[in-house]
């Protein structure tokens, strides 16, 4: 039990639903079918990929994450030595079957952005890549992380990319470059007594703090180039910016104080989901009935609901025909 319970600490409960729901909203909205590849996708982005993630930045963070008050908790495990080769062999275990699966159902294109997706998985942690230690590209690899399994989803579901469509998705990876860097602050000072580098140790936490300001704003901007009721979406982003600016003036030193607008982030995003899937739902009752498309549409290998998308004034996920 207690191996189940360093697991399950590690696989970050918390941050299930920001991988799992890209990808059902994105396939879901998109085939407006509730099918195998919906239910097995979920589970996939819900837990295996997450206990991925995070368990490979546990173990090989370990020595880094003695030194940071915030790990032991729903932050972030501490996990003990003995469970280090247990974790990984647990990842590589519940990942494999699941990929399988997808890669049997899934098409050219779809392979190619889960390739992406696991590879950031491995590479922003693993020795001998660490992306988390390339300052920039730590964020950027991060919001991969979560942007990914919508993309996947949308692919999945042979959907033709729109210029929307892609403002949402460039909305999205701005929310995760945002959040990455400024959840990043908050260890400056654990970072560089253990020699990590990351966007924050570079350019400092007063620097940092703005670019995740500035890069919430901009998300937001760009969520008003997407199909109604999607503007309304740009409202959501206030809240983040809220929560960043009062440390607009942080110093290194106190690096540490930004773990308040860091919990208040964490909170922020359940009321956040919960608005987007009211939005989505409201879309869904606009856009119901305009589905189209065949399976062979999507190359799959096992025969599935497929929709297309991005005709002429056609919305984000289904095109009205």
């Amino acid at each position: 039990m207690r191996n189940l319970r360093s697991l399950f600490v590690s696989s970050r409960p918390l941050s299930w639903v920001n991988t799992a729901f890209p990808f059902a909203a994105a396939y879901f909205m998109s085939t407006r079918q509730i099918d195998v590849v919906l239910i097995v996708g979920t589970i996939y982005f819900l837990i295996p990929y997450n206990l991925a993630m995070y368990g490979i930045n546990d173990v090989f963070d370990y020595e880094s994450d003695l030194r940071n008050p915030r790990k032991g908790g729903v932050e972030g495990a501490l996990l003990d030595p003995s469970v280090h080769r247990l974790t990984l062999r647990a990842a590589v275990i519940l990942n494999v079957p699941f990929l399988v699966f997808l890669i049997a159902v899934g098409n050219p294109l779809s392979w190619v952005v889960l390739a992406i997706s696991v590879f950031a998985v491995i590479a922003y942690s693993a020795p001998g890549l660490r992306f988390k230690e390339r300052p920039f590209i730590d964020s950027l690899t991060s919001s991969t992380h979560f942007v990914s399994p919508a993309i996947y989803g949308f692919v999945l579901a042979a959907v033709v990319f729109t210029p929307a469509l892609w403002a949402l998705l460039a909305a999205f990876f701005l929310w995760g470059i945002a959040s990455h860097a400024f959840g990043a602050v908050q260890d400056i000072v654990a970072d560089r007594d253990g020699g990590i580098s990351s966007i924050a140790t570079v350019i400092g936490g007063r620097a940092t703090v703005r670019l995740a300001f500035s890069a919430y704003l901009l998300g937001g901007i760009l969520l008003l180039f997407t199909h109604f009721p999607g503007p309304f979406a740009a409202i959501l982003v206030l809240p983040y910016a809220v929560t960043v600016m009062p440390f607009w003036n942080i110093t290194d030193a106190d690096a540490q104080t930004a773990n308040r607008g860091w919990r208040r982030f964490l909170a922020i995003n359940f009321a956040v989901g919960f608005l987007v899937t009211m939005l989505l739902s409201w879309y869904g009752i606009l856009t119901v009935g305009c589905v189209g498309g065949t399976a062979a549409d999507s190359g799959s290998s096992i025969p599935l609901p497929i929709v297309e998308a991005g005709i002429g004034q056609s919305r984000d996920f289904v095109g009205c025909h």
